[in-house]
């Protein structure tokens, strides 16, 4: 050991000139590359798209460690180039794994940054946008392992092991771990289809006609898709579900509809066509109901007890609390109307018509 010390003396003292000046060279470029990437990462930000400043600043911090790796490494090499010592026997197996961990973390970086513009994005223009927040959170967590994966492989191939055995293995053990994890696996798969055709996102409030499934999306996970209900419970349903269901989601409703019968006396059918145009006219001119979707009202049928005609529209709105509002609006103002014109909505009645009977004994004079 004391013999190993005075050899690594000995070097430093013959080399510690070069290696000084490689440290001063090394730190001169990692202050001038810092400088530079701070002076383009300014001029990015005048730039009307915050990606290019992502982009920037996702490669910084890599690419400064990246020039001290290759000072060290350098300074490494002048070592070992004066005399052999084990200890620096595996600086370049240390150099590769480093320079392919920094580039891993660069890319890494950048997808993070493209993910968090696209999902600004999102957020700012809402349906119009082609890649809504989780569907982007989805593919970036995708790259991101599939570069994780991949740096790993290639760090194994570079310290000489064998990654063919790794794959072949990795190939059987997947099939073993598909027939013991296949619910596991088709929520997976069921996750991926709900990021890839966007039938629903977080905020959205789904239907299903086909299971007792209501409420608003909360969280899409790899697994769950957490709704919570009108009554404030949370749901928890397993993504494969929604491959085998039918899906209604009301948030991307364009219209809300009004459908109602309402129903007068039959005392009142001769100014029945009256009220008819009249509430039809108060429709076309209300200013919440869209003019430009189908608007009818018309004499329906006979009904038990009254004459029935239908209202038929649809409201701007398609805020749950606003158009019961516009609704309520609508059918006082179609009350209005029918007391107007004297007549009245019809409840129901019961008419009872009693004839005469001939009720004298026989053989009396009335018989």
């Amino acid at each position: 050991m004391q013999e190993i010390v005075s050899q690594f003396q000995q070097i430093m003292s013959t080399t510690s000139g070069a290696v000084f000046v490689v440290i001063a060279i090394t730190a001169v470029l990692h202050l001038i590359a810092k400088i530079l990437l701070a002076a383009l990462l300014r001029s990015t930000r005048l730039s009307k798209t915050a990606l290019d400043d992502n982009l920037v600043d996702a490669v910084t911090t890599p690419l400064l460690y990246f020039i001290w790796l290759l000072g060290l490494s350098w300074a490494v090499d002048i070592i070992d180039a004066a005399n052999d010592i084990p200890i620096f026997a595996f600086s370049g197996d240390v150099t590769r794994v480093g320079v392919i961990v920094l580039l891993a973390w660069a890319l890494v970086r950048v997808i993070k940054g493209i993910e968090s513009v696209y999902i600004e994005r999102a957020q700012a223009r809402g349906e119009e946008t082609k890649i809504d927040e989780s569907t982007a959170a989805a593919i970036a967590k995708l790259l991101r392992l599939a570069v994780t994966i991949t740096a790993a492989l290639i760090i194994m191939q570079a310290l000489g092991y064998s990654i063919s055995g790794v794959l072949a293995f990795g190939g059987v053990g997947g099939i073993a771990v598909g027939f013991a994890a296949q619910d596991l696996l088709s929520n997976f798969f069921g996750a991926l289809t709900i990021h890839l055709d966007r039938p629903f996102k977080v905020g959205d409030w789904i239907r299903s006609p086909d299971k007792d499934i209501e409420g608003t999306v909360e969280h899409i996970g790899w697994r769950v898709t957490r709704i919570r209900t009108f009554d404030m419970r949370p749901l928890y349903v397993p993504n494969a579900t929604f491959t085998k269901i039918s899906v209604e989601n009301p948030s991307r409703m364009l219209n809300r509809r009004i459908f109602e019968t309402i129903g007068v006396r039959y005392d009142d059918a001769a100014i029945l066509d009256a009220i008819i145009a009249d509430v039809e006219a108060m429709l076309r001119e209300h200013s919440a109901i869209d003019k430009g979707r189908t608007l009818m009202v018309n004499f329906n049928a006979f009904g038990a007890s009254s004459l029935d005609f239908f209202v038929y529209c649809f409201t701007h709105t398609i805020v749950w609390t606003e158009f019961h509002s516009i609704k309520q609006d609508v059918l006082f103002k179609i009350y209005q109307i029918v007391e107007r014109h004297g007549a009245d909505i019809a409840y129901p009645t019961t008419r009872v018509q009693l004839e005469s009977l001939n009720l004298a004994p026989e053989g009396s004079p009335e018989q």
